[in-house]
């Protein structure tokens, strides 16, 4: 009696795994449909489908050529020559007569101190000189007289020596109160900061009325004319560079490239980056301030690279591709472009040198392509 039921049972199972495999089944060919496995692709490369005979087409063939290969070096300018004007005293500013960004010319007057103090001690010193002159004038006299009597016997020894050394005394003040008015000129100067070169003011860091002490920068000047580019470069590089070689710089703000000659290598490397500091000068663009970024451009070893038209290159879809001449036919292949050269494209695989390539003559880089 519980025959059937078992039979039941099994036929139940039977039909659960025959439907567990259809709906995978299902599964599996909805997974393969999105994929695009029952969809035609664009022809491969070893296909070589949909050819056309190559009569009456413009072809070139594919280029090797040597190109010289740089590595760029990032570099900043600075002025050769640039000088940081400083106060030489403890002194309010009473006048200012340059702004940031003005030219000036060596020796004109900058800044203005207070010298009330310098002039007063001047007068003193001058003072003193006049006194210490008359004195000196007035020993002179008296040891004249003093050679006459020693001559006559009319006095003594010890009169005559204490006569000659009122005298050099006399003179050695004299001296002394000269070189104080020297001094106290020196220091008035002090008071007028004029500038030490022709150039042009970077930065004014003080206003009339501040009180500045000495050794405080009160401006910087540069001189424009004069400009270099400062760049670290890695060591490997920067032991075969030498003085006086000429290398290729560029001011991106200016879009401004010429050939700049290395000035200086300083012979000491960064510890932090491996690297070695390069100086080079070259002609000046106007509107090249102190700070602005370059690149230094350093030789290497030339690479040699495949070259075709631009104006041969087709894109289809996301591929590119271009139409090969083989045996007077045309077959479609695909390629891996590289580097924009002007007119021409690096092509990094997909073709060999001397392979025959159709050229679009109406335009570079056409329009994509259905198959």
């Amino acid at each position: 009696m519980s025959a059937p039921p078992k039979a039941a049972a099994a036929s139940l199972n039977r039909l659960r795994w025959l439907l567990g495999v259809v709906m995978t089944a299902i599964v599996a060919l909805m997974l393969l449909a999105l994929a695009g496995v029952f969809h035609r692709k664009v022809p491969s490369q070893a296909s070589d489908l949909q050819y056309r005979s190559a009569e009456g087409l413009t072809t070139v063939a594919v280029q090797l050529i040597r190109r010289p290969r740089f590595e760029t070096a990032t570099g900043t300018v600075k002025p050769v020559y640039e000088s940081a004007v400083a106060a030489k005293l403890l002194a309010k500013v009473l006048e200012i007569s340059v702004t940031a960004g003005q030219a000036v010319l060596k020796d004109q007057v900058l800044v203005k101190l207070d010298d009330a103090e310098l002039q007063a001690r001047l007068k003193q010193a001058e003072a003193g000189f006049t006194s210490a002159q008359v004195r000196s004038e007035q020993t002179k006299t008296e040891f004249g007289r003093a050679e006459q009597l020693q001559a006559k016997k009319a006095i003594s020894r010890t009169e005559f020596d204490a006569a000659q050394s009122a005298m050099k005394g006399a003179a050695a003040d004299l001296e002394r109160a000269s070189q104080s008015v020297r001094e106290s000129q020196v220091m008035l100067d002090y008071a007028t900061i004029r500038s030490p070169m022709s150039g042009v003011v970077i930065d004014k860091r003080v206003e009339v009325g501040d009180t500045v002490s000495p050794g405080q920068v009160l401006l910087t000047l540069f001189d424009p004319t004069h400009m270099q580019m400062v760049a670290s470069v890695r060591e490997s590089l920067a032991l075969k560079l030498k003085p006086g070689q000429l290398l290729s710089t560029r001011l991106d703000a200016l879009d401004f490239e010429c050939e700049a000659t290395i000035s200086e290598v300083v012979p000491e490397a960064d510890v932090a980056s491996r690297s070695f500091t390069v100086k080079v000068t070259g002609p000046c663009p106007p509107g090249v301030y102190s700070g602005m970024f370059g690149r230094l451009m350093l030789p290497l070893e030339d690479e040699e690279i495949l070259v075709i038209p631009e104006n041969a290159v087709q894109k289809v879809g996301q591929l590119t591709m271009v139409e090969v001449v083989q045996d007077n036919a045309v077959f479609r292949r695909s390629i891996r472009p590289g580097r924009n050269l002007g007119s021409d494209v690096e092509v990094l695989s997909g073709l060999v040198e001397g392979d025959l390539v159709v050229v679009n003559q109406a335009s570079p880089g056409s329009s994509p392509v259905s198959l």
